[in-house]
């Protein structure tokens, strides 16, 4: 079976507003690995090789970097999948979530998880049919990646 090389890049951010005047910018949904920006971290812009060069908290959790090149603001920042760490059995990656179907338990299509939120308590499915469904035990039975499925518990959808 063939890769698809976008599901083989993860984005860790955008391009986001200048920051100063050295070149540097805004990260726009930046990953939460701070170590994706340390200076000498490799990744793509675009699809394109870069380095950062500079990297620095503005404020909370925003970052700004400059890489050894120039960029195009909104473009996107990816690694490859590969050099991303192994997570303990029953943790995924968003880009692992993401395009799933999310089906009840008599196998009726609820619909496909279009995104992963934070919350406070515990990451929230968005999906594409626009509901919102809690990532926890009590309404997920199963995720099977490879099957390309979420399994939710009985009773949890009307």
């Amino acid at each position: 079976m063939p890769t698809d090389p976008e599901r083989d890049l993860v984005s860790i951010g955008r391009v986001g507003r200048p920051h100063g005047v050295d070149g540097a910018f805004m990260v726009e949904a930046a990953s939460q690995d701070p170590a994706r920006f340390e200076v000498g971290a490799e990744l793509l812009v675009d699809g394109a090789p870069a380095r950062v060069v500079l990297f620095r908290h503005v404020g909370g959790r925003r970052i700004a970097v400059k890489l050894d090149r120039a960029v195009s603001r909104g473009a996107e920042l990816a690694v490859p999948r590969d050099v991303l760490p192994e997570l303990p059995a029953d943790s995924y990656y968003v880009v692992e979530l993401v395009g799933l179907e999310v089906v009840d338990e008599h196998g009726a299509l609820v619909g496909s998880v279009r995104d992963v939120l934070p919350g406070p308590a515990n990451d929230v499915l968005e999906l594409d049919s626009g509901l919102l469904l809690p990532l926890v035990e009590a309404c997920v039975r199963e995720v099977d990646v490879t099957g390309g499925r979420i399994l939710l518990n009985p009773g949890f959808i009307d």
